[in-house]
């Protein structure tokens, strides 16, 4: 499967768009209908209670990234001139009003959950969320004396109403717009503002002394309330309601080519900060005089706005203070040793033996750092090259690599700038990295380096030999604990092989490379994926056994979908499991009946990406970093890697097949619960996940509890 010699395959398509042509959902509804079900997470009453309050806390973190990103785009779209919007392939004002619609239904079923479900259950379970009318004349006291003690030197109100300077709101921030009524009914009502200083306090919580066994926790916003009087002396009365201005944070960089990129990067992110408004979220209560001049004041329309509730930033909600009473949270699963590496002396002569495939969450992160840092610190390897798209802050890997550098050996890391919200970070330790003398480069134009890949070079007997780590996941010890992943130890040769040809390719850019078992985007990956069902069909119109089976996060490309459309037509059954976008539309008569999808969302983030091809009954699988997304086959560095040891396909099948059967967490494509045909028959994937790599660490002789 050769990159085609005609043809840059680094430079986008110029295609047609297939979009019109072929039946599919917008990506944006889809989107939402993914964010839907984390809500659902939060309403199933089989999830402990403090873990449907953390759903509710990803549900409104999502949408705050949504509207940053896909709505902001969508906005600046919007307000183009009319000749100029004629020209896109769709006028986004319609798709605009539906989101709008949908986003605002989600948002009261959003409300009805917390206060007629999670708050009433924690009340159940001796918890008190309270405002500042449900305190005691006690927890009043106590309030007011910690918000003199510790919140009010925080606190810089501004009087606005009384100030005809522009307001500047920072992005994702609370704040509290206060109406202020005069004593004198002559004298005009004042309007304020101030921030809730969460960052400064540390935390959006305050937790008060508990009283006969009940817990009780206020917000800041409402410890505030309860010292507005004070704040603002001489008013007949004093009045808060919350808002947040969400502002555009799409870096508009995906097609640079030229010039210094990590330039180009640090000055979009101070944009960022400043960033055009694409959604004001207010409470509803708030009285329209009072939220008219601020609109005024900060300098945007009644079309960003969106009817929030009385408390924004519920992702804040990840701080909730943590209580010891048994059930609120899911029971421990702490990541299980591999049966062979966690006993092997040696990361790397364990890989001579062998192939290792790890599963994330479940499994241990740390023979990866034992992996780089056994690397870093042997005599004999020459050369590590890895590459970087979203590090933890305080990574382990990049010190690890560090280590390497600064002992002689030549480091390569490729160190993605444009990985969205952790840029920062990637120029942080991409920074570190190059003083410490490794070769870092950052990103590559026209292109996202998505890959999660790593080669280590040793000189045995004189030899170079190559070790190699294939991912799906980043090297990221913090999300390896809630990210479902799978990796390859390996050192076989046509796949160490193929890597360094990826890794020529991100260093000198010579695209003139061709891959026969690595699947490469924006090499082969397409053309790959396209032949590899193409042979389904025919296996299909011979009469043979045809299948598909394939997991991913999302599944938008239209000339995918068109190729899944052909191949369903030709009677190839297409079973896809699909986490979040799915574009497709499944079971249509005579265009996708045989196509199913079906989707997961459950304790840890589906990530993994398998694909399955049936091949006449020697399958063919791969494990993949790259959805089937046009952005993934077309404008990013990916690498799919077949599994070709018969017992680490049987594990990945094992794996993949448990997920095809959960009926416990899984919907189907309009969100309903997927039921078994056997309904004495309960799968639930990511425990049976869980049991299974703890029944292969106790056969090993590992004691787990």
């Amino acid at each position: 499967m050769a990159a085609k010699d005609n043809t840059d395959p680094t430079k986008p398509s110029q295609e047609k768009s297939l979009v019109h042509e072929v039946p599919q959902i917008s990506r944006e509804l889809s989107w939402l209908a993914f964010n839907y079900r984390v809500l659902q997470e939060a309403k199933d009453p089989r999830v402990p209670l403090l873990e449907r309050l953390n759903f509710l806390a990803i549900f409104s973190s999502n949408l705050d990234e949504y509207f940053k990103v896909r709505v902001a785009t969508m906005r600046r779209l919007a307000k183009l001139k009319k000749k100029t919007r004629e020209k896109l392939e769709d006028d986004p004002l319609p798709e605009l009003a539906e989101i709008i619609a949908e986003v605002s239904r989600q948002q009261q079923e959003f409300g009805q959950v917390f206060r007629t479900e999670i708050l009433p259950e924690l009340r159940r379970e001796h918890i008190h969320l309270i405002d500042e009318t449900e305190c005691t004349d006690g927890q009043r006291d106590m309030a007011l004396d910690y918000f003199r003690r510790t919140i009010k030197p925080l606190l810089a109100p501004i009087i606005f109403s009384a100030n005809p300077s522009p307001l500047f709101l920072k992005d994702q921030t609370v704040y509290l717009i206060v109406r202020l009524k005069p004593k004198a009914q002559e004298e005009p009502e004042q309007y304020a503002i101030l921030e809730i200083p969460t960052q400064k306090h540390g935390s959006r919580f305050v937790k008060l002394p508990v009283e006969q066994g009940e817990h009780y926790v206020m917000l800041l916003d409402d410890v505030i309330r309860v010292g507005l009087p004070e704040l603002f002396p001489g008013f007949a009365e004093v009045e808060a309601y919350a808002v947040k201005l969400s502002r555009d944070a799409e870096l508009d960089i995906e097609e640079e080519v030229s010039g210094n990129l990590m330039a180009k990067i640090k000055k979009s992110l101070k944009k960022r900060e400043t960033g055009r408004p694409s959604r004001l979220l207010y409470d509803p209560q708030t009285p329209e005089p009072l939220l008219h001049a601020l609109l005024e004041h900060i300098g945007i329309t009644t079309d960003e706005l969106v009817v929030g509730s009385r408390f924004h930033n519920f992702r804040d909600f990840f701080g909730f203070p943590k209580f010891e009473i048994p059930g609120l949270y899911y029971a421990p699963q702490p990541p299980l040793p591999h049966p062979v590496l966690e006993k092997a002396p040696s990361m790397l002569e364990a890989m001579k033996e062998q192939e290792f495939l790890l599963h994330y969450p479940y499994q241990k992160f740390d023979y990866v750092l034992r992996f780089l840092e056994e690397a870093a610190d042997d005599p004999a390897v020459t050369s590590i090259s890895i590459t970087l798209y979203r590090v933890a802050d305080k990574s382990k890997v990049a010190k690890a690599l560090i280590r390497a550098a600064e002992n002689g050996k030549l480091v390569t890391a490729v160190v993605e700038l444009k990985a969205r919200f952790d840029e920062e970070s990637n120029i942080y330790w991409g920074s570190k990295l190059e003083k410490a003398g490794a070769n870092v480069i950052f990103g590559v134009p026209d292109l996202k380096v998505h890959s999660k890949i790593g080669l280590v070079t040793r000189q045995e007997d004189g030899q170079a030999v190559q070790y190699a780590y294939l991912s799906t996941g980043n090297y990221n010890e913090k999300t390896s604990l809630i990210y479902t992943d799978h990796a390859l130890f390996t050192t076989d040769q046509r796949l160490t092989g193929e890597m360094s040809k990826v890794f020529n390719f991100l260093v000198d850019g010579n695209t003139n490379q061709t891959f026969e078992h690595l699947l490469v985007a924006p090499f082969n990956l397409r053309d790959g994926l396209e032949k590899l069902i193409r042979h389904e069909m025919e296996l299909a119109r011979a009469g043979k056994p045809a299948y598909i089976v394939a997991k991913m996060n999302a599944l938008q490309d239209s000339r995918m979908i068109k190729q899944l459309y052909e191949a369903s037509q030709a009677g190839v059954k297409i079973e896809l499991l699909v986490r979040g976008i799915c574009s497709l539309i499944p079971g249509v008569p005579g265009l996708s009946e045989n196509i199913s999808v079906r989707s997961i969302v459950d304790r840890y983030l589906e990530h993994g990406r398998i694909y399955v091809f049936g091949n006449g009954g020697e399958e063919k699988i791969f494990i993949a970093s790259a959805d089937w997304m046009n952005r993934n086959l077309n404008r990013r560095v990916e690498v799919a890697f077949p599994v070709y040891d018969p017992v680490l396909r049987q594990e990945t099948r094992q794996m993949l097949d448990l997920h095809m059967k959960d009926n416990q967490k899984a919907r189907l494509s309009d969100n309903q619960y997927w039921v078994s045909d056997d309904p004495s028959l309960s799968v639930h994937a990511q425990d049976e996940a869980y049991r299974l790599m703890k029944e292969k660490a106790t056969q090993a002789g590992f004691p787990v509890t």
